[in-house]
């Protein structure tokens, strides 16, 4: 039976209320005005700013953070700070706007996902434009993850070659068996049901990121203040021998998006902000766990980018721990990969979690009678059942292939870290700016040609040009990786 409408409210027995709720989580009759349940008829949820802040830094520092340095050292002292600066600024105004989203106005009702938030204010032409955006733009983060963690695997290996056969030695490590490694082990994880049950995770996950960062900032402070320093210009790296004036600007490009996607975190934070409890006010909360988790965030940013620029100058490495900036003390460096590696094991069902969840969304609409699809098996670790795993048929199967998928284009496209920064270029704009600002111009009835509206379309049109600029400088570093490529070779 279809309802046509969106929400029925009927008595139940004694002080019990039964709603019947229609939206693209599924349809059902779930008791509410209960202390086990939300307003929603949801299972209480019970995040705060804590936990949202851990689920973002997860999401929002990935081992991009070390190659920061090298961006720095493209666009010099000044240009490098002030880019550091301007973005994050940016991230925090356009998060705040977006967090202002997740209940309707009207209504007060949640919307559970950020294509959700968009029909209901943009309409369902920019609800399919912004789903196709965000869906492929979180399956290439996770087959990034997938390659990037297994860089850092091998890095340990090659690290500890270095350090018994010395660092000029020939230390060729396949990445191959690291990503099936990585793939057996995401779909254990996999099977973690949503965003409320991976809080622990993401704490271990966010730990993780904080090490690795200092480590790399700590490695090359202590570089600095040894007087081992590199040459560090204002304006960063020079045109002379070797580099081109054309270069210079394509590195230049791709050093802005490099920047600015450091702080993109704007595809799950719908999904984040549904996890937090109803009070107080949930958007009052996001906008502090935002603030929190930017400033950390730019904290490190600082120290990665400034004090690695200032160790390794204008030959700042890709990445301070895997470019082997560093050879000593190997056991460092290998803890730092191990931590990258742990980190980026969290940050994969992070942002796989959307994923999964509309396609099992859907399904529970497609065959709601399939004890495959609905059915939940509880398989008890210990006689007191203290530790218990909860196992569903679809999810099991779904989840599996999904990772199985990843793993494969992971193995398959090794030069992928390129296409992922064509496709965090096409994405940036219009999930992290357009979109939250375009919302906000509705809601709130903003007139055109006002200063508010005039002002809000200089960061749109500012953040659009980067956009544009760094998916030139990623089909440029893309053309060049497809001159050598080789499926499923993967050595360095």
């Amino acid at each position: 039976m279809q309802y046509l409408m969106q929400k029925f409210i009927m008595q139940g027995f004694g002080d019990q209320i039964f709603q019947v709720e229609s939206s693209e989580s599924g349809l059902g009759i779930q008791t509410v005005g209960n202390k086990e349940f939300d307003d929603d008829g949801k299972p209480k949820r019970t995040g705060n700013v804590w936990t949202a802040s851990a689920h973002i830094i997860t999401g929002i520092i990935g081992s991009g953070v070390l190659s920061l340095a090298w961006g720095v050292a493209q666009l010099g002292w000044i240009i490098g700070v002030a880019t550091l600066v301007i973005f994050s600024g940016i991230t925090i105004y356009t998060s705040s706007l977006l967090a202002d989203c997740y209940r309707s106005p009207l209504t007060g009702k949640r919307n559970y996902t950020y294509k959700e938030v968009v029909k209901n204010n943009l309409g369902r032409v920019m609800y399919m434009f912004c789903a196709t955006v965000q869906y492929v733009n979180l399956m290439g983060m996770v087959v990034g993850y997938t390659i990037t963690a297994s860089i850092s695997m091998a890095a340990i290996q090659k690290s500890d070659c270095f350090h018994s056969r010395g660092h000029e030695a020939s230390c060729s490590v396949s990445h191959n068996p690291y990503m099936i490694g990585m793939g057996v082990l995401e779909i254990f994880l996999s099977q973690i049901p949503n965003f409320h049950k991976l809080s622990m995770l993401s704490v271990v996950a966010a730990v993780m990121s904080f090490a690795y960062a200092s480590i790399g900032a700590g490695l090359a402070f202590a570089k600095v203040v040894s007087g081992h320093g590199g040459r560090t210009l204002l304006t960063g790296v020079e045109i002379g021998a070797g580099l081109t004036a054309a270069e210079k600007i394509w590195r230049m490009f791709r050093a802005f998006g490099d920047i600015a996607f450091a702080y993109t975190y704007s595809q799950i934070l719908v999904e984040i902000q549904d996890t937090l409890k109803e009070s107080p006010p949930e958007n009052q909360v996001m906008k502090k766990a935002n603030l929190v988790a930017v400033a950390t965030t730019t904290a490190f940013y600082m120290m990665c980018g400034c004090f690695g620029y200032a160790a390794f100058g204008t030959d700042a490495p890709g990445n301070l721990l895997t470019g082997f900036g560093f050879y000593e003390p190997f056991w460092l460096v290998d803890i730092a990969n191990a931590c990258i590696v742990l980190h980026l094991i969290g940050a994969y069902q992070v942002f796989a979690q959307p994923i999964y969840s509309v396609v099992e969304s859907w399904a529970r609409r497609k065959w709601p009678e399939s004890e495959v699809v609905t059915r939940e098996y509880t398989i008890s670790l210990d006689k007191k059942q203290r530790l218990v795993i909860s196992l569903n048929l679809f999810r099991l199967i779904w989840r599996s292939l999904f990772v199985i998928f990843a793993t494969f284009i992971a193995l398959l496209m090794p030069f992928f870290n390129d296409v992922l920064a064509l496709l965090g270029a096409l994405g940036y704009w219009p999930l992290t700016v357009y979109f939250p600002i375009e919302m906000y111009i509705a809601k709130n009835r903003v007139g055109r040609w006002t200063r508010r509206w005039l002002g809000l379309q200089l960061i749109n049109s500012m953040c659009f040009l980067v956009a544009v600029a760094a998916t030139c400088g990623s089909l440029q570093g893309l053309g060049k990786a497809l001159m050598t490529y080789e499926p499923f070779k993967v050595k360095d």
